[in-house]
């Protein structure tokens, strides 16, 4: 039975032939463009298959590929080789899921026959780098994300993330039957717009979940407020790009801040919950702060080159989340947001959090 996959998934085997032949990995900075003085020299490469750890490592002009029964000796030039037609096949391959036998065939060769990492394991890929500041060598983690496929998300929608509102004003039965009966393309914020027009605001009151609630407190303590602020923002505009949600949140400053100097609060800490939450941090289960084995992100980018963010250098990896995600709208029915309801006799409104790559 032939391998079949997505171009996200395919994205995973191309890493692993383009990097091994490349012998090296360049950093990136927020704008996704290669940092020319900061490469790190490959010393080796480590993926989880379902029968076990494979490990890849350099011999003169080889790749010395070891699993826990077999060795393989294979070229770098044939690595390079099918990279380069991978890609090809990345690119004008326009199917949701399918085979490239050729590439399965070479792969099989030795001895892997999967396309994604074992999914047990938090990093699709483990590296082994030479670090020449430091003249030391570094095992780092790495999930990878492909521009090659549809972009994914960095957090997931759930009930967990629900953020609950109070209406300011009481509206009537009917108003209510009426805002909730939109059904528009763009129907939450037409029925925000809606309550807008009633004479009502919406004031975030709390999220629904205590769990994400304290997640976001341990971060930093206005994080809760923020991100209301924020969503209601997204909400009420047709802004998504979060960089450009943050400039608008300064503006509006609702945790009224000493703006005087131009200390950055918003994107400071907007940037602090993007790398958590690139590190292990989820809506629904107690976040410690402590950080998975995955340090960052392999970024294939859709010419085909790959970039490297790690926590590791800290600063490129927080400007590339932020300047490379934005909100997003996920289904309302599925996760129980969007309408106006009643508790006792005040009326109160949700909004879900859900942050999705640019590319």
């Amino acid at each position: 039975m032939s391998l079949k996959g997505n171009k996200g998934e395919w994205s995973e085997i191309y890493t692993l032939l383009k990097i091994l032949s490349d012998k090296e990995l360049y950093a990136g900075d927020g704008d996704l463009n290669k940092i020319e003085n900061l490469i790190f020299p490959i010393i080796k490469v480590l993926r989880e298959e379902s029968n076990g750890t494979y490990e890849y490592s350099y011999k003169d002009n080889l790749i010395v590929i070891k699993n826990s029964t077999e060795i393989f000796h294979i070229s770098i030039l044939e690595f390079k080789k099918q990279a380069i037609l991978l890609l090809k096949e990345l690119l004008k391959n326009k199917k949701s899921a399918f085979s490239i036998p050729e590439i399965e065939k070479f792969i099989n060769s030795f001895a892997c026959n999967s396309l994604k990492a074992k999914s047990s394991i938090k990093s699709d890929i483990r590296i082994v780098i030479h670090d020449k500041r430091t003249l030391t060598d570094q095992l780092l983690g790495f999930s990878i994300k492909s521009q090659l496929g549809m972009p994914s998300t960095l957090f997931n929608a759930s009930q967990s993330s629900n953020f609950i509102y109070k209406l300011n004003k009481i509206l009537s039965d009917d108003t209510i039957t009426q805002i909730n009966s939109i059904n528009s393309k763009n129907k939450i914020r037409d029925r925000i717009e809606a309550i807008s027009n009633k004479g009502a605001n919406l004031v975030f009151k709390n999220i629904e979940n205590p769990i994400f609630s304290n997640n976001l407190t341990l971060i930093d303590s206005s994080l809760p407020k923020i991100l209301g602020e924020l969503l209601i923002i997204f909400n009420s505009t047709k802004e998504s790009k979060l960089s450009s949600l943050i400039t608008k949140i300064e503006e509006k400053n609702p945790i009224n801040y000493d703006m005087s100097n131009n200390h950055k609060f918003y994107n400071y800490k907007i940037k602090r919950l993007l790398t958590d939450i690139a590190l292990g941090m989820v809506a629904g289960t107690v976040w410690t702060g402590k950080l998975d084995a995955t340090g960052g992100y392999l970024v294939v980018k859709n010419n085909g080159d790959i970039l490297c963010y790690h926590i590791y250098n800290r600063n490129e990896f927080e400007n590339y989340l932020f300047d490379n995600t934005k909100l997003e709208t996920p289904s309302s029915s599925r996760n129980n947001f969007g309408k106006i309801y009643k508790e006792n006799t005040s009326l109160f409104f949700k909004l879900n959090l859900q942050i999705r790559f640019i590319h």
